[in-house]
């Protein structure tokens, strides 16, 4: 039992690193074609990013499933990635989202944190230049605030003009 619990946390662990990763790396990759919506004002209760969570939540049930079934302790796998789905739910839906029928914002502490992390994750357009990429894991406030500053620096070039990209002006024609 004692094993059990364990897996349980060390999956929820886990599945906080795994996140952070597949967020920067798939959601803000080759999946910003689900997350997209995530990023932009929502226009009913779901958006289509809600399937990273369909998908998520397939696969827990499956190792829960197969688990019962004897195929080792698997389903204390699939437990806890449900656990982190909970967790994910309350914290990033409810808390920073509010997609819950009440508001609620946090004045201190990891809550306060946490929701800070996130709306600077969201401070930037598009799917480049963002920071904070856990769910449940915020780095320190100034951090992220340095690491904006910096990427926004990197865009404007030397002595705050234009880099030379498609964000400078068109040089001028004779």
């Amino acid at each position: 039992m004692l094993l059990n619990a364990l897996i349980v946390l060390a999956t929820i662990a886990f599945m906080e690193l795994f996140s952070i990763v597949a967020h920067k790396y798939i959601m803000h990759g080759f999946g910003w074609g689900w997350h997209r919506s995530h990023h932009e004002p929502r226009t009913g209760w779901f958006e289509k990013n809600d399937l990273y969570a369909v998908v998520f939540a397939g696969i827990a049930i499956a190792l829960i499933w197969f688990g019962t079934r004897g195929y080792g302790r698997i389903e204390w796998i699939g437990a806890g990635m449900t656990g982190y789905g909970l967790l994910y739910f309350i914290a990033h839906d409810g808390l920073v989202h509010q997609r819950w029928p009440f508001r609620y914002v946090p004045r201190s502490g990891y809550f306060k944190r946490l929701y800070q992390a996130h709306r600077m994750h969201h401070a930037v357009e598009g799917k480049e230049g963002a920071v904070s990429f856990g769910f449940l894991y915020a780095p320190p406030v100034t951090k992220l605030k340095q690491q904006l500053q910096a990427q926004q620096n990197q865009l404007r070039g030397p002595r705050g003009q234009a880099a030379a990209t498609d964000h400078a002006a068109p040089a001028a024609r004779d």
